[in-house]
């Protein structure tokens, strides 16, 4: 077994990625569905070596075992239910065997098909005999998986009281209607799946009562780690359930979705969900707090592959949070002033309004255009360009080096984006004093999108910390402390910024985000673009009081076809029904019309939400400073 840490304790501390289903992937191997695929394990091991040599070679952190059926009862059918434990303990086996040290092992049960007469007391007999089979192979956690409902649920929980050492997992096949409620296989709705286990803020029902005992029923056992959801019918229906799920369960949630069901195209059956389709889901089922993805029926592992690319930078992210306090050699400095960092500062402290302008590095090293371009942003009085690090993964020229130019022959203040993706924290450490000798004080810092969302998809994603670490560690270099504790003299004088996402799929958890880069010394925060002022307002209603600036970021669309883009393709950006359809209605009309359209809503978001902000970040759409001037005329 891992010999790190327990599974307990990893699912706590990074997002895992599960392997994806055996069943399907023996089907793709020839395996045809008249025989039992569990006596696989004792007639062809390597088979079932080989297809979880695949998933741990894509990435898996953890593999599950070929015993998803191998109860008493299934096995009768074969006439093979005397080899109930050798089929189980070698399945077992066989998992740990290709999982090694570095692995975890999940011990597959999948629900028990009464025959018909069977008691709970019957039931209970066959789940410990499959548990203590499987637990005998060395497997880490127990894994109850496509339970249909919550008395399938009970039945498990009740049976695992009696093995108090073998932590075990409940995961749920469930299912999005078209009004989108989510409910199980039996109809019952998600929260009478989770409960008991719900936050304490959290409307979802009281435990129910076993039918005419007035007993009630309860998922309580000290070993159960986490619960789980899977199969469904594909990555998209599933993610209204994760959405309701990690608001009201106060365990781990693990997500699974199957390939959903094939579309008719022409006559043909066809399956949409292509590895990158299921490796974006899975972020987004991350980015909403999961613990841990993976793959069911048709998933390969391809889609694992790409789903390990895309989640595990994340979790690395997620793991570095907070930088380990080290304590200072050395003793601290007070820190100077912040209205004295930067003009910028100045004009914060003052509450004065702030305008800023979003401009692109270029892709080359001709830095002639982009010069221009803030000279000319200077000259109409704006107070900052603000030049991102890497945006959407991209490789562009050095932001550090624009900078430097852009204040060295523009004289207009940079607000340089630091990100977290690319450095490690010696370089990231290593640029911060870099900013510091150059004279660019106005930081703002960002986790940063994966590689794979980029044409560098290969690329490593370093992520030592993210942006809550990155501010913590500013903090410290402006109080004249290094990384390792040593003096720092003299010290920083960085203008502390951050990302805020009012419209995060997750709210509170960006509201707690925010919550700690404050408490870890940012001093500004520059949002996502904004297209529904009513939702930047009602973020803002929900922090209350802002303890530091927020500066709205605004991004005038340029024609409808952009504005799709920005749907469909921008990370974090939601474009309301309404703005679609206003950009709509002027999509056959001239690109000036459209243009003119896109900077007329930019200005009616500024009026609305000026009240409430320091002041707006205005990006120029492919890379045209006239139309971000236009918005702030």
């Amino acid at each position: 077994m891992p010999d790190m840490v327990s599974f307990a304790e990893a699912i706590h501390q990074r997002i895992l990625v599960f392997d994806g289903p055996m069943g399907t992937e023996l089907y793709r191997h020839h395996v045809f569905t008249n025989r039992c695929f569990e006596e696989l394990n004792l007639t062809d091991r390597n088979l079932i070596g080989q297809i979880l040599s695949d998933y741990k070679n894509a990435g898996a952190d953890v593999l599950t075992t070929n015993t998803f059926g191998a109860n008493r009862l299934n096995l009768e059918k074969y006439g093979i239910a005397d080899k109930l434990t050798l089929i189980n303990r070698t399945g077992a086996e066989i998992a740990r065997s290709i999982a090694g040290e570095n692995l975890f092992v999940a011990g597959s049960i999948g629900p028990i098909q009464r025959a018909g007469g069977e008691t709970e007391e019957d039931i209970e007999t066959l789940i410990l005999e499959q548990v203590d089979a499987i637990w005998s192979g060395k497997a880490d956690f127990i894994l109850f998986e496509t339970l249909p409902n919550r008395h399938s649920m009970e039945q498990c929980a009740a049976a695992m009281r009696k093995r108090p050492d073998v932590p075990f997992v409940l995961s749920c096949a469930v299912v999005s209607s078209a009004d989108g409620s989510v409910h199980s296989a039996s109809g019952e709705p998600l929260s009478r799946l989770l409960a008991p286990f719900t936050k304490k803020n959290s409307t979802s029902e009281e435990p129910p009562v076993k039918p005419d005992t007035g007993q009630t029923l309860t998922l309580d056992a000290a070993t159960l780690l986490a619960f789980g959801l899977n199969c469904g019918s594909g990555p998209e229906n599933l993610l209204t359930a994760v959405e309701e799920a990690v608001k009201m369960t106060r365990l781990p949630l693990i997500v699974q979705p199957n390939a959903g069901t094939p579309k008719v195209f022409e006559g043909r059956h066809l399956y949409y969900c292509s590895p990158e389709y299921a490796a974006t889901y899975a972020m987004r089922f991350a980015h909403l707090g999961a613990a841990a993805v993976g793959g069911c029926c048709g998933m390969t592992p391809d889609h694992i592959r790409e789903m390990a690319k895309m989640v595990k930078p994340l979790a690395k992210a997620r793991t570095g949070a907070i930088l380990k306090e080290t304590q200072p050699e050395v003793s601290e400095v007070p820190e100077v002033p912040f209205r004295e960092r930067s003009r910028f500062a100045w004009k914060l402290a003052r509450k004065a309004w702030v305008a800023s302008v979003e401009l692109v590095p270029p892709r080359g090293y001709n830095l002639t255009d982009i010069i221009e371009k803030s000279k000319q942003l200077y000259r109409q009085g704006v107070d900052a360009v603000n030049l991102p690090d890497g945006p959407r993964a991209s490789s562009r020229i050095s932001s550090l080096v624009v900078a430097q130019r852009i204040l060295q022959e523009a004289h207009i203040e940079p607000i340089l984006h630091v990100c977290c993706r690319d450095r490690n924290l010696i370089g990231m450490q290593a640029d911060m004093l870099g900013c510091a000798a150059s004279g660019i004080h106005n930081l703002l810092f960002i986790t940063g999108d994966p590689p794979k969302l980029g044409l560098y998809p290969n690329a490593t994603g370093v992520f030592d910390t993210d942006s809550i670490g990155m501010v913590s560690l500013q903090r410290r270099l402006n109080r004249g402390i290094d990384l390792g504790g040593q003096t720092v003299n003299p010290p920083t004088k960085a203008v502390i910024g951050t990302g805020l996402d009012p419209t995060a799929l997750d709210r509170q958890r960006e509201l707690d985000r925010f919550r700690q880069k404050v408490a870890a010394g940012a001093e500004f925060a520059i949002t996502q673009p904004i297209f529904d002022p009513n939702a930047l307002l009602t973020f803002l209603d929900e922090i209350g009081e802002l303890p530091i600036p927020v500066i709205a970021g605004i991004w005038p669309l340029a024609s409808y076809r952009n504005a799709e883009f920005m749907q469909n393709e921008v990370p974090g950006v939601t474009v309301p029904d309404s703005t679609m359809k206003r950009m709509a209605a002027v999509s056959t009309r001239s690109k000036e019309d459209q243009l003119q359209t896109g900077i007329d809503i930019a200005k009616e978001m500024i009026a609305c939400v000026r009240h409430r902000v320091s002041g707006v970040q205005i990006s120029a759409p492919f890379g045209r400073a006239d139309i971000a001037l236009a918005v702030l005329e």
